[in-house]
């Protein structure tokens, strides 16, 4: 004892301490701490601890990490370190950790620093905390209170993290919020590489930018690139979109999505919802796709359009009716596109087809390949159907090539109009709340077969009239008059006299089984029912070719009447748009009420001359615009595939 005095005595009196001590024995604490320099030491013997109390300009040294203080305890028998007051802990070249009070455990290798302002700092950024545990034994950092993290791109905050010296990952939990000036991203936890910069969460998180709001809880982003991979249910919404998916792609540079499973697409400045299995949503260009048991509701005050299609496409156009300045009309509108297998339901429309164009601006539908439309108790058939829209219900429906109208009346007799080209117009009964044919110009080889009957609603007759130019006028889903132009050829047929054959006329084919419900279009039901086929009539077959384009109203867009002319019109822009004439209905010549049919004998319908003016029609030109698709095609930064 008296010798260990004499040797503390020793060291206190010789000033300035610069000193190493070895590895401990064996079964000690392990490698000891290694006094470098104080200013001032004190040996002290507390029960069998040997301890050393260091002042002034301390400075002391663990394998690579040295430490630097204004005082410190130094336990030489459990090897652990207590530093008060300018506390400095240097790892190498890349790391060092500054605070006010340090707890170091040589044996562990375990740093415990607090302080007002605790500082860790690395090549590439700056963590600051009030405690930080440091295991340098596994490089990692931990600060247990609120910490706030700097890098050359990013501040990032949150109450609880982690950091790994050695791959340069954070774990951030409680409270994560990450600020780019580009953009600003919250977390519940957060994993964040700051090598790679990409950010990993699990847990509700939202990144908002100038573009929009992604939200999501699972999924990676990357914080330089803004490319996201986001799982378990994402959405990005923007100021006039919202795009919702299981999974969901993004790239916030390019403004370029895509989304599986349980996708829907909101647009809300017209209501439009489009949902699929598979979508993309080109921002930039408005453009979005939608492929796997496609549909889009199209909602409005009074009624609600479904479409459902193998492919449907959105067209985000500029307005060509709006103004600056102008409030009431949206600068933009859209075009909806459907391919392949489609299926029509509203109220007073219902229809299938191959392919389908929705012009929302003056809400008119377009139909192509092998279309047939019903409204109320009207089947129509075309090469191809035009319907166009007022207050959201069916005003107008002009038939091109091979026209076919049929309806059924309370008899059970079906009324029936055909010719080249056929036009239906429309007028709503507010008292009945529905839409009803009020009359039908019929142009070009026109045929018509209606049943007359008296006021008691019993049938006198049917009469069949044959003629190049027509117009029929209906009420209350009768035929009440009917105008022939030309040399029409007639004949009215007394019941006792009617055969099922003259019932029909050639290409007759009703198909009212395949009209689409409103659970065929939304419930993704197999829509595939064979052709009904009435006794006695045999179904007319229809060209493939689609006949040329015409039209019967003024509509400023661009009709295509081809099946080359729609994928023309998924393809490209808007460009100079063609004003088409509206036909004028001339003056006719013989007029004949049907309910007075059985008054007139078939010889008062016979032939007569009408010196009619031809009626003529401008065919819209197709103009060169620019490719939508390649902006829709192009990929994003990672390759997902569809």
């Amino acid at each position: 004892m008296i010798n260990r005095l004499l040797v503390l005595l020793l060291i206190i009196l010789s000033g300035p301490v610069s000193a190493q001590i070895g590895t401990s024995p064996a079964g000690g604490p392990g490698e000891l701490v290694i006094l470098k320099r104080s200013d001032q030491l004190e040996g002290l013997q507390s029960g069998t601890e040997e301890i050393r109390k260091l002042t002034g300009n301390v400075h002391l040294q663990h394998k690579n990490m040295e430490m630097f203080c204004d005082r410190a305890i130094q336990n030489l028998t459990t090897n652990v370190i207590e530093a008060y007051g300018n506390v400095r802990m240097i790892q190498g070249d890349t790391l060092s950790v500054r605070g006010d009070t340090l707890f170091y455990y040589g044996a562990s290798r375990q740093a415990n620093v607090t302080g007002r302002t605790v500082i860790l700092k690395d090549r590439k950024m700056t963590l600051t905390t009030r405690r930080l545990d440091y295991d340098m034994a596994n490089g990692i950092a931990h600060y247990p209170q609120k910490g706030r993290i700097v890098d050359r791109e990013n501040i990032l905050t949150s109450n609880e993290g982690y950091y790994n010296t050695r791959t340069k990952v954070f774990t951030f939990r409680d409270d994560v919020r990450l600020v780019n000036p580009k953009y600003t991203l919250t977390a519940d936890s957060l994993l964040y590489n700051s090598l790679s910069k990409v950010a990993t969460f699990q847990g509700p998180t939202r990144i908002t930018s100038k573009e929009g709001t992604l939200i999501a809880k699972d999924g990676d982003y990357n914080t330089v690139t803004r490319f996201s991979n986001f799982q378990r249910r994402a959405t990005i919404e923007t100021e006039k979109y919202t795009l919702t998916g299981d999974t969901l792609l993004g790239n916030n540079a390019s403004d370029f999505y895509t989304a599986r499973g349980n996708v829907v697409l909101f647009a809300k400045n017209d209501k439009t919802i489009l949902t699929g299995d598979f979508g993309r949503y080109n921002r930039k260009v408005g453009v979005a796709r939608m492929i796997g048991h496609a549909l889009v509701k199209s909602v409005t005050s009074s009624d609600t359009l479904f479409m459902r299609a193998d492919t449907l496409w959105s067209f985000e156009l500029p307005n060509p009716k709006w103004r600056k300045g102008v409030t009431k009309v949206d600068s933009t509108y859209r075009r909806l596109i459907g391919q392949k297998n489609v299926l029509v339901f509203k109220n007073d429309l219902q229809s299938k087809c191959d392919s389908i164009v929705y012009e929302t601006a003056d809400s008119t539908i377009y139909f192509f390949g092998d279309p047939i439309v019903w409204s109320t108790n009207y089947q129509m058939e075309g090469d191809s159907i035009t319907a166009l829209m007022k207050n959201n219900r069916i005003n107008k429906m002009l038939l091109r090539g091979h026209s076919f109208v049929i309806s059924q009346d309370t008899l059970q007799n079906f009324n029936q109009v055909k010719g080249r080209t056929l036009t239906a117009f429309f007028g709503y009964d507010r008292k009945k709340d529905r839409s009803d044919i009020d009359h039908v110009v019929v142009e070009g080889n026109g045929e018509s077969l209606y049943f007359a009957v008296d006021d008691a609603n019993k049938m006198i007759g049917m009469n069949r009239v044959l003629c190049s130019k027509m117009t029929i006028r209906f009420a209350d889903r009768k035929v009440s008059k009917i105008s022939f132009y030309g040399q029409p050829d007639s004949k009215l047929v007394p019941p006792k006299e009617l055969k099922d054959s003259d019932k029909r006329l050639e290409g007759f084919n009703w198909r009212i089984a395949e009209r689409p419900t409103k659970a065929k279009v939304t419930g993704y039901v197999d829509p595939a029912v064979s052709p009904t086929v009435i006794s006695g009539t045999t179904p007319g077959s229809k060209p493939s070719a689609m006949a040329p384009a015409e039209a019967s109203a003024t509509i400023k867009r661009e009709i295509p009447g081809t099946e080359a002319g729609l994928k023309k019109l998924i393809k490209k822009a808007p460009g100079n748009q063609e004003t088409i004439k509206p036909v004028v209905e001339p003056k006719s010549i013989v007029s004949t009420p049907a309910k007075t049919a059985r008054a007139d004998s078939a010889s008062t319908l016979k032939p007569g001359t009408v010196n009619a003016k031809p009626v003529q029609t401008t065919t819209p030109t197709v103009t060169e615009e620019s490719d939508l698709e390649k902006e829709l095609n192009r990929k994003p930064v990672r390759k997902t595939g569809n």
